[in-house]
């Protein structure tokens, strides 16, 4: 599971993605109602920032900001680090442990693709597919082997 390449794990369906001018308000319930923690900041098709679950409590209610007056680009982590897809997902959980943080931007030849979480490691369903696929493999190598003997 380590080995393989982000793209694969990525949360390509729970993507959200805000507008800097979005309330946070809107934000924070569009992200409760998709069960999500952090939603990308996009603006004519560039990534300009990610806005998560703690950067509300902590950035907005923490400091008394009203999250129905204040914008997501006031309190999103501007320019965030990103992950290539191609990328292997262990390096991305390195990335995210050094950095501290738990969501990491997805970007495939500059263009945001997905978001990686990694919470994505501790996905039973996730473990799951992953074991499947590698029976999967070796029962085609040996019917291959077989055949091929």
């Amino acid at each position: 599971m380590l080995d393989e390449p982000v793209r694969k794990i990525m949360q390509k369906k729970k993507m959200l993605t805000a507008r800097p001018a979005e309330l946070v308000a809107k934000a924070a319930q569009r992200m409760a109602g998709r069960n999500v923690g952090a939603m990308l900041v996009i603006e004519s098709g560039r990534l300009m920032g990610i806005i998560t679950e703690r950067d509300i409590v902590f950035r907005v209610v923490a400091k008394g900001l009203d999250a129905t007056r204040t914008r997501v680009a006031e309190v999103m982590t501007a320019n965030p680090i990103t992950i290539e897809a191609d990328r292997p997902f262990g390096y991305a959980l390195v990335v995210m442990h050094h950095e501290g943080f738990r969501h990491l931007p997805v970007v495939k030849e500059g263009k945001a693709v997905g978001i990686i979480s990694a919470r994505s490691a501790l996905d039973p369903e996730l473990e799951e597919f992953a074991s499947e696929t590698s029976r999967r493999k070796h029962f085609a190598q040996m019917a291959a082997k077989r055949t091929g003997e």
